[in-house]
């Protein structure tokens, strides 16, 4: 067998420039490139690999390893899981720092390859710079943090261990059931030992995404399940998207007369116009969808985990004796809530139970009654997205009326990405998506500090869209360096900072709960004086343009700007924290202390006590 001698790093990027797969009919590499920030954990070995594979796949250069990281996760996203990204840090806190980012792959079932360095696997200089020490374990270092948030790891302490690791990794990585991500840790002596590798471990492998179909008995028992029901519901999740499923789901949902709701994760899986459309569910949700959750005896959950958001803590299937079938390409997310599993592809689920149901369609009158309050809903939307002119009260603009400036001035083309805060609720209930993919939320983990490095993930996965960021000062602060990436590389972003003086989601919870205001806005936290943010300075000495503006006309004319000008600009407007939208929506379990001194956590409990027996299975 022939053989090519390579060290470890150098057959390493050599196999995962070799990877390919199919997106919209045309063959490409599976991994749109590395990002990488070196360290004496991998700059000797991999960071020479990498300069010499440069063509083949391209290094970019992150500020923050959580923040490359992030960057990863976006765009496997932005590319429904049919590409990816690879992150290399050095030993100590460059890999820790990516363990964040980890979790928020793992939670999303987003496909994500990182590579730390780490320990010599020969001990010999033992301990190194940033080792962590286990005094009762030899073998532990700090990249075991990563275990829990892995779908698949594996410590590299011998060359020849990549020739069963690295196709493991794909499997795992490729696998629609599995996905999520995958760390190899790699030894920093073994990256830089060399090996006779055979050579056809490094011909082009073509990994094409399985769709698997239904079971014959599952699928009987879900068309049965449909064909009884009086008032079904869909509810579409983030599989609907990574299974290309957008299209069956509406053909499905219009053909058998069913409404739709959607998740965080499923939203834009439906035009915001489309007559099955509700829109958001859950403790976000809109009035019509989660009406509907409630009157629905049988609910068809497509491609979601039913997260304690879109389930309202089990409080929001009310019906008695109601019904889920989760249809679901994971078996662990098809086995919750007592469902009948389904365990499928999204779309070939959808394709089969149509077929089971033939011309079948539900009731027409319970169809009329779900969608009869989409009017009114889109009327309460409206008034609470108007400028502040329009209402009273606000001196300062809503989070909602942002997101009605940033809909207005730049139309329903860009993509919009945000995360964690009191963005994503607002978001869920009034943005309108008029197409997949344009409406890009991490809320499965619920990450500050994703926002502006996810920007930069979706803008590379996606270049030719416009690609609008929205988030609040708290994230900024948290991460704000991969500006800087997005001007080095090219990338433009608007992103829409908008400062309410601190944490001002968790500022209403904890006053919803009873507790005084309290570390949360920059006014009620330990200080000797409250600084004078400039975020505006801070976003130029990225790199980038900015505009400080005041009041909603201020900012729709600092959008067209943005939008006309050349690179990343930052638009940053002073909001006001405390206003929430309170149409819609649903409780969510946040558990209030038994005892207090304060009358209003008393109270706020004895509220809390009335919604417990509600919960069901």
């Amino acid at each position: 067998m022939p053989t090519i001698r390579l060290t470890a790093a150098q057959a390493l990027v050599r196999f995962l420039a070799a990877q390919r797969t199919i997106v919209e009919g045309r063959e490409v590499p599976v991994f749109a490139g590395m990002w990488a920030i070196f360290g004496h954990g991998n700059v000797a070995a991999i960071g020479e690999a990498l300069e010499a594979a440069r063509d083949a796949l391209p290094t970019y250069r992150g500020q923050n390893e959580q923040g490359m990281a992030l960057a990863a996760v976006a765009y496997a996203k932005a590319m429904a899981r049919r590409r990816m990204m690879a992150c290399t840090s050095s030993i100590g806190p460059g890999a820790t720092n990516m363990v964040t980012a980890a979790a928020v792959a793992h939670v999303n079932r987003l496909p994500l390859l990182l590579l730390p360095g780490d320990v010599f696997a020969a001990r010999r200089p033992d301990p190194v710079l940033q080792q962590v020490e286990d005094f009762a374990d030899g073998t532990v270092s700090a990249n075991d943090c990563f275990r829990p948030v892995s779908r698949y790891f594996d410590r590299i302490a011998r060359p020849e261990q990549l020739l069963t690791a690295l196709p493991r990794a794909m499997a795992v990585l490729t696998d629609p059931a599995e996905c999520g991500p995958v760390t190899l840790a790699l030894c920093q002596d073994t990256q830089a030992e060399a090996f006779d590798w055979p050579e056809d471990f490094f011909a082009p492998r073509l990994h094409r995404i399985r769709r698997p179909r239904p079971d014959t008995a599952e699928l009987a028992e879900a068309v049965a399940l449909l064909r009884a029901a009086r008032a079904p519901l869909i509810v579409a999740g983030g599989g609907v998207h990574y299974a290309g499923a957008c299209e069956a789901l509406a053909d499905f949902a219009t053909k058998h007369g069913i409404p739709v709701a959607e998740t965080q994760a499923g939203k834009s899986a439906l035009p915001h116009d489309h007559n099955r459309n509700l829109g958001a569910i859950g403790v976000t949700g809109t009035a019509p969808a989660n009406a509907a959750a409630a009157a629905a005896d049988l609910v068809l959950a497509v491609g979601t985990r039913l997260a304690d958001f879109t389930t309202g803590s089990r409080t929001l299937f009310r019906h008695a004796g109601r019904r889920i079938i989760a249809l679901n390409v994971q078996n662990f997310d098809a086995a919750k809530h007592g469902a009948a599993p389904l365990l499928a592809d999204a779309g070939e689920g959808l394709a089969a139970l149509s077929a089971g149901l033939g011309d079948h369609a539900a009731p027409a009158d319970w169809l009329a009654r779900a969608t009869e309050g989409m009017v009114a809903w889109r009327q309460a939307a409206d008034a609470v997205t108007a400028p502040p002119i329009a209402l009273t009260g606000n001196a300062l603009p809503s989070d909602a009326q942002v997101i009605g400036a940033v809909q207005r001035a730049l139309g329903h083309d860009p993509i919009l990405v945000a995360a964690a805060g009191g963005l994503p609720g607002e978001l869920h209930k009034l943005w309108r998506a008029s197409s997949p993919g344009s409406y890009h939320l991490e809320y499965g983990y619920s990450c500050m500090g994703y926002e502006i490095a996810g920007g930069v993930g979706v803008k590379l996965a996606r270049p030719e869209r416009e690609v609008v960021v929205m988030l609040g000062d708290g994230s900024w602060l948290m991460m704000n360096s991969e500006i800087a990436s997005s001007i080095m590389l090219g990338l433009k972003l608007i992103v829409v900072l908008l400062d309410n003086g601190g944490f001002g989601c968790i500022d209403r919870l904890q006053r919803a709960t009873g507790g005084a205001g309290f570390n949360n806005l920059l006014e009620d936290a330990t200080h000797t004086a409250l600084p004078a943010f400039d975020f505006a300075a801070q976003a130029r000495g990225l790199g980038a343009l900015a505009i400080a503006v005041d009041g909603i006309a201020g900012l729709e004319a600092a959008l067209a700007e943005a939008r006309a000008a050349p690179r990343t600009t930052v638009i940053v407007l002073r909001t006001d924290p405390r206003p929430s939208t309170e149409a819609g929506g649903n409780w969510w379990d946040v558990a209030v202390p038994e005892v207090s001194a304060r009358e209003p956590v008393r109270a706020a409990r004895a509220a809390y006590e009335t919604h417990l027996p509600q919960q069901g299975s």
